[in-house]
């Protein structure tokens, strides 16, 4: 679970804050959405729940655990963290960039290709076919699965995601949606992704939260703001993302 209160970040030679004083929560097996215009502050909250950021105040729990006192690569290693595009290295095989971070934990050589296997089964993809390919030899969004397997690699229960299917074409992003939707009901991951597509947030969201300036200006599901807006801007917003 992620539990956020009062998370404020204001960066040096600044006097506004980046993040304002937001608050919110995601309990086990939820998928929540940060969206926002750009600037509004989502990339910054979400670094700052893997500490890529530290926040200038505020509270942040992961399962319980307060993320203040603890080593930044601890935690890391104990959340899932996917990007856009992947963020594959080139020059490791298929299997070297998902078993990246077990490598460096000196797990036994026979327990990461048995987990590699496993993954590449859940993302779909043939062992046999991909694991000794290189990332240019695999389609966008045939990368994605793989970023997503690599992120899954050591079990964590909470996924951080950064734009992750905003490179993929329409076809190929909305099939990867319903994929990692489904994926996720068996898994039961506690899920936090940045995008700047709604109809994706309204599709994948079991929580939406939508970003102005640095604020929470709502949060809720697809009918929450659709029958609900909280004001103009929520209403424009959604107008102007042709979601209704």
């Amino acid at each position: 679970m992620i539990d956020v209160k009062n998370l404020t970040k204001i960066f040096p030679h600044s006097n506004t804050p980046a993040v304002d004083n937001i608050s919110f929560n995601l309990d086990v097996g939820q998928i929540g959405c940060l969206i926002g215009t750009s600037g509004c502050g989502k990339t910054t909250t979400l670094k700052m729940l893997n500490k890529l950021i530290e926040p200038s105040s505020g509270t942040i729990k992961i399962n319980n655990q307060e993320t203040q006192n603890l080593d930044a690569v601890d935690l890391r290693r104990k959340i899932g963290y996917v990007i856009q595009k992947a963020g594959l290295f080139p020059h490791m095989t298929i299997q070297e960039n998902i078993s990246i971070l077990s490598t460096i934990l000196k797990r036994e050589k026979r327990e990461i290709k048995s987990r590699v296997s496993e993954l590449l089964d859940l993302v779909r993809l043939s062992y046999s076919e991909f694991a000794h390919r290189y990332p240019s030899e695999l389609s966008g969004g045939q990368q994605q699965r793989v970023g997503i397997a690599r992120a899954l690699m050591e079990n964590p229960p909470v996924l951080l995601m950064d734009e992750p299917f905003g490179a993929l074409d329409p076809l190929t992003k909305d099939s990867m949606h319903d994929e990692f939707y489904n994926l996720n009901r068996k898994l039961g991951k506690t899920i936090l992704i940045v995008t700047h597509d709604l109809t994706e947030a309204f599709k994948l969201g079991d929580k939406v939260l939508l970003m102005d300036n640095g604020s929470i200006v709502q949060a809720g599901t697809k009918s929450d703001f659709i029958n609900s807006p909280v004001n103009d801007f929520v209403k424009d917003f959604i107008k102007g993302n042709d979601c209704e």
